[in-house]
Order: structure tokens, then C-alpha cells, then sequence
């Protein structure tokens, strides 16, 4: 049985917004294994997200061991942003 996972301080915040902005969002955090802490949809496309606190340190917001073999091996859009801002600009510059 999978333990609590630790969820970053700026999670709820950017999830709150994405769907301000018409995504729908997925936690997906609880899964383990490197998988990432949510799948957002927009406009027909699909983002794994990995989500770090950009008000701690470079050296806090690396990629665990799990985390690297998940997005070494995914074959689609996962992406390791630490700000709402950041994935904004990515997924509406991303339209189709």
C-alpha cells in the first residue's frame, strides 16, 4: 500500500487556475513510481505534469530517480514546470 504522497505548495493553486481557464486536471500524484502529479487536457491535447515549488531551491526541485525513468520513458507531452505561468504559456501556444 502506497504511503501519503507529499504534494509541492503551489499544487492546489495552479490546479485551481488551469481550471479557471478552462482545462480540465487529473491528480494523478498518488501513483508512485515517478508517475506525475497531474494530467491536464485542453483543447483536445493532453499534458502530463510534473509539478516542482519554484519558491524553493534548484537543488529541491529535482527530478526524483522515479521521476527521471517516467519521463525517459513516456512517449508523449510530460512536462516539469513550478509556476501556473509556465504552463499557461506552453498550453495556449500550444493551440491547434
Amino acid at each position: 500500500m502506497r504511503i501519503k504522497a507529499r504534494v509541492d505548495g503551489n499544487q492546489k493553486e495552479i490546479v485551481t487556475k488551469l481550471r479557471k481557464i478552462g482545462c480540465s486536471v487529473l491528480h494523478t500524484h498518488q501513483l508512485g513510481k515517478g508517475a506525475p502529479d497531474i494530467i491536464v487536457g485542453y483543447n483536445l491535447r493532453n499534458y502530463l505534469i510534473e509539478i516542482k515549488d519554484g519558491t524553493k531551491s534548484i537543488s529541491q526541485q529535482k527530478l526524483t530517480k522515479d521521476e527521471i525513468k517516467f519521463q525517459s520513458e513516456w512517449k508523449g507531452t510530460y512536462l516539469v514546470i513550478n509556476s501556473f505561468d509556465q504552463i499557461e504559456n506552453i498550453i495556449l501556444s500550444d493551440e491547434c
